[in-house]
């Protein structure tokens, strides 16, 4: 049996860890001027940071209860499983509360509606 003898110790180092690679000093950096953005296809911002000239439209939403969100969440699977996108996004409008249920008032109906005590039999 042979036994190999070192004569220099075995240096073994490992991978850095993410905290020391995120926190360790960063070299200085020249600095230049910043690159020219690209818009690809999109109009170019002319001023930075500038008011909206138009007014985006705001959605209304409601507040969906528990019971809105499973519906929702019951009429999206339905939609997914009988293949109907239809019935899956109006699902979707539920869980989110964009349906359109309780946006329309009764301001002008005629009708009124008495209270009457319940009887108990």
């Amino acid at each position: 049996m042979r036994h190999s003898t070192r004569t220099t110790p075995v240096v073994r180092t490992r991978k850095p860890s993410l905290l020391s690679r995120l926190t360790r000093p960063r070299p200085a950096t020249a600095t230049r001027a910043p690159r020219a953005r690209r818009t690809y296809g999109r109009k170019p911002r002319t001023v930075l940071n500038a008011p909206a000239t138009t007014t985006v439209t705001h959605h209304h939403r409601r507040k969906p209860s528990m019971g809105d969100r499973i519906s929702g969440a019951l009429l999206k699977l339905k939609g997914t499983l009988t293949g109907r996108p239809g019935q899956k996004a109006a699902g979707t409008r539920r869980m989110r509360g964009t349906d359109g249920r309780g946006a329309h008032s009764h301001v002008g109906s005629t009708t009124t509606t008495t209270t009457t005590r319940r009887r108990r039999w």
